[in-house]
């Protein structure tokens, strides 16, 4: 079997380890552009970069498989005017450099995968959102930062002129349930200690994904030539918050949650630096294209993710 070469930009992040997780008995080699540097382990190598100017890093791309490019700066901080900034530099800058890198190479990646974020969508708190009739334009004010992120994150992946790589997929990411990062240990621990209730009406709905079938995803798009443009990396069954909770609280067996409205969460977002928006939007996505494609997920309801997720 051939060894496959991937290249992760922005890959020492939460979902970067879940992928290499995935992937460590598996023939693929693993380079992460950091501007970090580490030490090298196993089957992965850590090149240093900055994310905007070019320089040694760009050849690495040259003769790789895969190039997917995870970059961005959390958006689990407070939305103040320097870390706006920061959020957008971050998607933009490293987008915009891999596409230059790309062209000036005599072999680039045959495949370019760039993250996204189900955020794009407005709050849907009415009918699910896919691929090909969801609804962008968001029309909430405390919500537009969010979606002008996602879009100019999109265009400037898309207007990327890169034609050697004859294909590109956005994936538009929900809540990635798992283990070691991301919400859900959080959440965990927040419904442990009695504040496992329904997050202001909890009537919002969350789009979320386990962890494993993240990584199946991105092994489904790598060996489906067919594959490429938008797709939505969701779950297909949304849940709404009071809802999720509640398989929380029993998964963990938890006899109660109380309850946060609107302004105990303001409070607590400032407390935790963060955004109440992570928490009340309500993202109803589904993967249309995915399903359409094929794909089978492992995990379809929450009440069996949280499950494997809080027994192991």
């Amino acid at each position: 079997m051939k060894t496959l070469k991937v290249i992760l930009a922005g890959g020492s992040g939460f979902v970067g380890q879940l992928l290499i997780d995935h992937w460590q008995h598996a023939a693929v080699d693993i380079v992460v552009l950091t501007r970090k540097p580490y030490a090298d382990h196993d089957q992965v190598r850590y090149v240093v970069w900055d994310g905007e100017t070019l320089g040694a890093w760009v050849q690495e791309l040259n003769n790789a498989d895969v190039l997917i490019n995870l970059a961005g700066k959390s958006v689990d901080c407070r939305y103040t005017a320097s870390n706006k900034a920061l959020i957008l530099r971050s998607r933009i800058s490293p987008t915009t450099i891999l596409g230059t890198a790309i062209r000036q190479l005599p072999k680039p990646p045959r495949l370019w995968i760039n993250a996204a974020s189900a955020t794009i969508y407005r709050h849907a708190p009415d009918r699910p959102m896919d691929e090909l009739t969801g609804d962008i334009d968001n029309g909430l004010p405390e919500h537009e930062f969010s979606v002008q992120v996602c879009k100019r994150w999109e265009e400037a992946f898309w207007t990327a002129e890169t034609p050697e790589t004859v294909r590109k997929v956005a994936l538009r990411m929900a809540i990635v349930l798992g283990q070691k990062g991301g919400a859900f240990p959080l959440l965990k621990r927040l419904t442990r200690f009695g504040l496992g209730g329904k997050m202001g009406d909890g009537n919002q709905f969350i789009s979320w994904l386990h962890e494993r079938d993240l990584g199946r995803i991105f092994d489904f798009i790598i060996t489906n030539n067919s594959v490429s443009g938008t797709l939505n990396a969701s779950a297909p069954n949304p849940v709404r918050n009071h809802q999720f909770m509640a398989l929380l609280r029993q998964s963990l067996a938890i006899p109660f949650g109380l309850p946060a409205n609107e302004w105990m969460l303001e409070v607590g977002a400032v407390l935790l630096g963060t955004e109440t928006e992570l928490l009340l939007k309500s993202r109803n996505v589904v993967p249309k294209r995915l399903l359409d494609a094929g794909f089978m997920f492992d995990y379809t309801n929450a009440e069996n993710a949280i499950d494997a997720l809080t027994t192991k």
